[in-house]
């Protein structure tokens, strides 16, 4: 399988790339940088040089899936939305399938089913990153209007964080707990769940969620 990562240098895009590559897929680093691809990923690394919002449909076309691990920070959080829209346009006809990874704010939690959003703007000093689960949960909101092309979404759980794979357990649109009572996915088992619905596909223009074992 050709996978192309957007964002392949980062902390869920590595993750995801390894995985693949570790699988015999044939993987390629989008990447602003080729260096620093390098640097994360290894010398062999596979690099295309573009910065998501510059690729176009004859950069994404030899790609089977198309992978968006990109990160904002919250001042340039919008551009989740933005790069969604753009990276829609230009994937026709259901291919390349496109992934997106989301946040966990767009999740339900409680027996009231609220947002876990709600949740995360209690949290101390939260107004100052706010903006990344907000315009996450638009990103979502857009994708689900989205019928031409062949998308999935993956969210996490509530902490996020870089680590060795569990087994994935998943879920739909819900917070779940772990063994241990809290809520939480390393980037490992992100990237293992991502891999085996590649490998084996039952989601599609739909969004599921990923929590440790």
């Amino acid at each position: 399988m050709r996978i192309g990562i957007i964002g392949a240098g980062g902390k869920a895009g590595s993750a995801i790339y390894r995985e693949a590559l570790r699988r015999g897929h044939d993987t390629t680093a989008i990447v602003r940088s080729r260096a620093r691809a390098r640097g994360v990923l290894g010398s062999d690394v596979a690099v295309l040089e573009k910065n998501g919002f510059e690729l176009d449909q004859s950069d994404i076309e030899a790609f089977d899936v198309l992978v968006n691990a990109t990160g904002f920070i919250p001042p340039e959080a919008g551009k989740h939305v933005d790069l969604t829209k753009h990276l829609v346009s230009i994937a026709h006809s259901g291919r390349p399938r496109l992934v997106f990874i989301l946040g966990a704010g767009s999740l339900y939690a409680g027996e009231d089913r609220h947002r876990f959003i709600e949740d995360i703007k209690l949290e101390e000093d939260s107004d100052q990153w706010i903006a990344i689960p907000a315009f996450q949960l638009e990103q979502l909101t857009l994708l689900e209007g989205v019928t031409d092309a062949d998308w999935v979404g993956v969210s996490p759980q509530a902490l996020f964080y870089d680590g060795h794979a569990t087994t994935p357990v998943l879920g739909t649109d819900e917070i779940m707990k772990s063994s241990d009572g809290k809520s939480h996915t390393s980037t490992g088992t992100m990237a293992v769940a991502i891999l085996d619905e590649l490998e084996n596909p039952s989601h599609s223009r739909t969004r599921f969620t990923v929590g440790d074992e």
